[in-house]
């Protein structure tokens, strides 16, 4: 590299420094300051004061965290499946180009761009007391301890699988078709090129989604803060239901980011799991 070269990327460096050091800034500030007050309690009006493993001693005991974790827990259980098997099965559906299918693409991935917050009242009506749902099944979904969670999955599904479906599906117009067309020569079946040649190759692209969805299904909170507020009876109060009341309504900022930090290494731990399971070798 010669000089002039080394000057102009010298130069280039510099006019970029104040943009990347204010995104450093921005983006792990908040990530930093969030760990480290959790080892702190702290509140509105009130300096900070370093407690060291207090708050998360006092999480370790809290009931009501163990309550919200096992609902959080239920709630991915049931929707990272459901979301994912819904978005292989819509890009599967898609995948071939036939005439609409850049309109049912289209409409598969407009909930994904659509407003939770005015999905959720939508879907809160669709559910109540008055709603269709509620009168042709008979239940008022969002009034029931049992029938809660699956009401909140169904939307989140609903709202989430255009994601992954166009994840998935740009993997799978990658795929060489080779190999598919010489399996149906040799008299496989739909279920047996699926399995034996389309879903090996997937596995890069399942095991990201199946990464963001977790993700998401753990940091759920606008869907039910509009459709349940965390009832009945704490039925669907999420673990960041709980975080949001500690650090927004009773202002113990402390112990609001010490559940923060547990969520996050919760997170990266399933994270992790996905990755031996889903990802290895890829």
């Amino acid at each position: 590299m010669g000089a002039t070269a080394r000057w102009e990327l010298r130069t280039g460096l510099l006019f970029v420094l104040p943009c990347f050091l204010l995104f450093l800034a921005f983006r792990f500030g908040p990530s930093i300051a969030g760990v480290l007050l959790g080892f702190f309690e702290f509140s509105i009006g009130d300096s900070p004061s370093f407690t060291g493993l207090d708050n998360f001693t006092r999480m370790a005991g809290d009931p009501v965290f163990w309550d919200a974790l096992g609902v959080t827990l239920v709630y991915t259980v049931l929707y990272v499946p459901l979301s994912m098997a819904l978005s292989v099965g819509m890009a599967l559906l898609v995948r071939r180009s036939f005439r609409g299918s850049r309109f049912f693409r289209s409409v598969f991935f407009l909930p994904v761009v659509t407003s939770l917050v005015l999905a959720g009242t939508v879907f809160t009506w669709l559910f109540s007391s008055e709603g269709p749902i509620t009168k042709l099944t008979g239940a008022s979904w969002l009034a029931s301890s049992t029938l809660v969670i699956p009401a909140l999955v169904l939307v989140s599904v609903w709202s989430r699988f255009g994601y992954g479906m166009l994840i998935i599906l740009a993997r799978l117009q990658d795929l060489p078709r080779e190999l598919e067309e010489a399996a149906l020569t040799d008299g496989a079946g739909v279920w047996q090129r699926f399995r034996h040649i389309v879903f090996p190759q997937l596995r890069p692209a399942l095991f990201f989604v199946a990464v963001i969805e977790t993700t998401s299904s753990f940091q759920v909170f606008d869907l039910v803060y509009v459709m349940t507020g965390g009832g009945p009876a704490h039925a669907s109060y999420t673990l960041v239901m709980h975080l949001y009341d500690q650090g927004f309504k009773y202002f113990d900022f402390g112990y609001a980011s010490a559940i923060g930090v547990a969520l996050f290494v919760m997170t990266l731990v399933v994270a992790l799991i996905q990755r031996l399971i889903i990802g290895r070798n890829k």
